[in-house]
C-alpha cells in the first residue's frame, strides 16, 4: 500500500533537484493532470523534473524509502492514460523532459544514444545531420519523448518495414524501483544473460522502471522517396495490393496504409489547404510509401506496378507524388484523421491489431456485430494494413445525444469490438499501450496465463507498486 509524502519528504526533494526539478504550484502542475485526450484528470502532490539519472535514481530511493508512488510521464501525448495520476494527490508526478540530451551518436555503428526527454522529431534532426535518420514517425512526433516511446512500445507508420520501437531499441538504461540504475545501454548483438530486461522494460509503461535513455538503432538517410495515393474498391483489394509490391518492390517499400473515403471527406470538411489527390472518389484508398536511394528506379518500379494493378481492375487510379511538397500532402491527408474525426463528433476509438490477412475480415464483420446491438451505430476504419493495426472508430447513432449514448453503451460497444479481435488472435493494444483505458478490459479479455505471467513480473520488479499505479494491470 502506497503512502502520501510527507512535508519532510518533499523538502528533501525541493533541496535534491531545485527550483527548476521541484514544483507544487497548481499553475504548473495544471496542464500535465490532465491526458492528451482530455478524457483523465488527477491530482500530483508534486512534480519532480530530474535532470540527470543520478538525480532519478536518488528521487526514487527517496520515495522507495517512505512508499511513496511515482507516475513518470513524458511528452503527455499519450491516447490511454498512462501518464495520468490518480485522483487521491497522493502520487508524485515523475517528468522527464529535462533529462533531454542525445549523449551520443556513433554514425559508422548507426546507434544513437538519447535521454528519455528527447522530443521524437529533434532525434530525427540529430540523425539526418550525420546522414541517417531514425525509421519510426507519428503524428504526435513534435511532442512524443523517447522515454514514451520505449515504455509503450511505440509503432507508427513504418513498422511494415522497420518494425516497433522494440526492435529499433538496442539498449536502455532505467532506474529500477528500488532506485538503482541499470545500465544496458550497450548495443550487443549477442547477449545470453537470462531474461532480456532490455526487451522487458519496452512496453512496460513505467509500471517496472524509469527508462532515463535509450541506444537507438538508425538507418541510412534514404535519398529519395515515392509516394503514391491509390484508389481501391476494398480493403481485400489493398490487401492483394500489399502482397504484389511487396513482393515486386522488396524491402524499399515503407509504408501501406489505407483509408476510407469517409474518413478523406472528414478531412476535406474540417482540414484547410487539403485536397482530393485523385479525379474521382474510390471506397477505400492506400497511401503508399517507397525509400530508397534510387528515385528513377523506385518511380520505374512504382509506376510499373501500379499501371498493372489499374490494368488489371485491381485499382481504380492512382496519383505518384511529383515531389516532397505531394508526398507531404499525401501524408497530410492520413495524418490529420483523427483531428477530423474528433470534428465531426464523440466517438469510441480503438486502436487494435490483427493478423495481416484478417484484417479486410475484420473491417466487413466488426459493423454488423455492432449494429446487431446497436442499430443504426456506425463505424470507421483505417490503419496500417501492412502491420495489421487498425483504427477502429465508432460513432454513436445519428440524432442521439452522443455524449449520453456513449456514456450508456460505449463501455459494451467496445467490448464487442475487442471481443472479435480477440477471436481473431489480435491484440486489444496495437501501440497505444494498456494505460488505464484499457486496463479492465486487458483483465476480463486476455489469457489468464499471460495476465498470471504479468502480474507476477510486475510483483517481482515492483513489489510496493510504486511505479504508475494503476495502469497496464492494476
Amino acid at each position: 500500500m502506497t503512502r502520501p509524502p510527507t512535508p519532510a519528504l518533499l523538502a528533501r526533494l525541493a533541496d535534491l533537484l531545485g527550483p527548476k526539478g521541484f514544483s507544487i504550484d497548481p499553475d504548473v502542475l495544471a496542464p500535465w493532470l490532465t491526458d492528451w485526450r482530455g478524457k483523465y484528470h488527477g491530482k500530483a502532490a508534486a512534480m519532480l523534473s530530474p535532470a540527470t539519472t543520478e538525480e532519478a535514481a536518488a528521487v526514487v530511493a527517496l520515495c522507495a524509502a517512505e512508499g511513496v508512488a511515482l507516475v513518470p510521464q513524458g511528452g503527455n501525448s499519450g491516447m490511454v492514460g498512462g501518464a495520468t495520476p490518480d485522483a487521491s494527490g497522493d502520487q508524485l508526478l515523475l517528468s522527464l523532459r529535462r533529462m533531454n540530451w542525445i549523449r551520443r551518436i556513433d554514425a559508422p555503428a548507426q546507434i544513437m544514444i538519447a535521454e528519455a526527454g528527447v522530443i521524437l522529431e529533434h532525434l530525427h534532426h540529430a540523425a539526418l545531420d550525420q546522414g541517417l535518420r531514425f525509421p519510426l514517425t507519428l503524428g504526435g512526433k513534435g511532442s512524443a519523448t523517447v522515454g514514451g516511446l520505449v515504455s509503450t512500445n511505440a509503432g507508427g507508420t513504418q513498422v511494415l518495414r522497420h518494425g516497433t520501437m522494440r526492435a529499433l531499441v538496442a539498449g536502455v538504461e532505467a532506474v529500477l524501483p528500488d532506485g538503482s540504475i541499470f545500465d544496458g545501454l550497450a548495443p550487443l548483438k549477442k547477449d545470453n544473460r537470462g531474461y532480456d530486461l532490455r526487451h522487458l522494460l519496452c512496453g512496460a509503461e513505467g509500471t517496472l522502471a524509469i527508462v532515463t535513455a535509450a541506444s537507438l538503432h538508425l538507418v541510412p538517410a534514404a535519398a529519395a522517396r515515392q509516394t503514391a495515393w491509390i484508389g481501391l474498391q476494398s480493403p481485400d483489394d489493398a490487401l492483394v495490393l500489399l502482397r504484389r509490391l511487396d513482393a515486386a518492390l522488396g524491402n524499399v517499400l515503407e509504408g501501406f496504409e489505407i483509408i476510407p473515403h469517409r474518413s478523406l471527406e472528414a478531412v476535406l470538411r474540417h482540414i484547410p489547404q487539403t485536397r482530393q489527390p485523385l479525379g474521382a472518389a474510390s471506397p477505400w484508398y492506400a497511401l503508399v510509401e517507397l525509400a530508397g536511394n534510387d528515385s528513377e528506379a523506385l518511380g520505374r518500379g512504382l509506376e510499373g506496378e501500379l499501371t498493372k494493378a489499374i490494368e488489371t481492375g485491381l485499382a481504380e487510379d492512382a496519383a505518384i507524388a511529383k515531389s516532397d511538397r505531394e508526398s507531404d500532402d499525401f501524408w497530410r491527408l492520413r495524418d490529420s484523421i483523427s483531428e477530423a474525426e474528433r470534428a465531426e463528433g464523440p466517438a469510441l476509438q480503438h486502436d487494435v491489431s490483427v493478423p495481416v490477412d484478417l484484417m479486410p475480415r475484420f473491417i466487413a464483420d466488426n459493423p454488423a456485430r455492432l449494429a446487431t446491438a446497436f442499430p443504426g451505430i456506425r463505424t470507421v476504419s483505417f490503419g496500417h494494413l501492412g502491420d495489421g493495426n487498425i483504427h477502429h472508430h465508432v460513432q454513436p447513432p445519428q440524432g442521439v445525444d452522443a455524449a449520453s449514448w456513449l456514456a450508456e453503451h460505449g463501455l459494451e460497444a467496445s467490448r464487442i469490438v475487442y471481443t472479435h479481435v480477440v477471436e481473431l488472435g489480435g491484440s486489444i493494444s496495437a501501440e497505444h499501450g494498456i494505460g488505464q483505458m484499457k486496463r479492465d478490459m486487458l483483465a476480463a479479455l486476455d489469457s489468464p496465463a499471460r495476465l498470471a505471467a504479468l502480474r507476477a513480473i510486475k510483483a517481482g520488479l515492483d513489489p510496493a507498486g510504486l511505479f504508475n499505479p494503476g495502469k497496464l494491470i492494476g
